[in-house]
């Protein structure tokens, strides 16, 4: 990534989703690197590669999670055996 090689130990079954990372922050840097043309220090790219996928990142996590569906389906639950135990 960004022409540098990182002595890295990974699983067998991850090698592939590694390779994956590596070429999107390349493709990520390239493209602000064509974006930018001189105008952008190597440093500065990266910078922008980091909070791209960083955001990216967080929308997922806010987009997966489930405390809410959790919080609705226990009131959902409590109703209905609050009416099962009525009857």
């Amino acid at each position: 990534m960004a022409d540098t090689t990182l002595p890295l130990t990974i699983n067998r079954n991850e090698e592939e989703m590694v390779r994956k990372a590596a070429k999107q922050v390349d493709n990520l840097l390239n493209a602000y690197r064509d974006r930018y043309k001189s105008n952008i220090t190597e440093r500065t790219a990266l910078v922008m590669v980091a909070y791209q996928l960083s955001l990216s990142n967080l929308r997922n996590e806010a987009r997966n999670d489930t405390d809410p569906y959790t919080t609705k389906i226990k009131e959902l639950t409590n109703l209905l055996e609050d009416y099962i135990s009525k009857e």
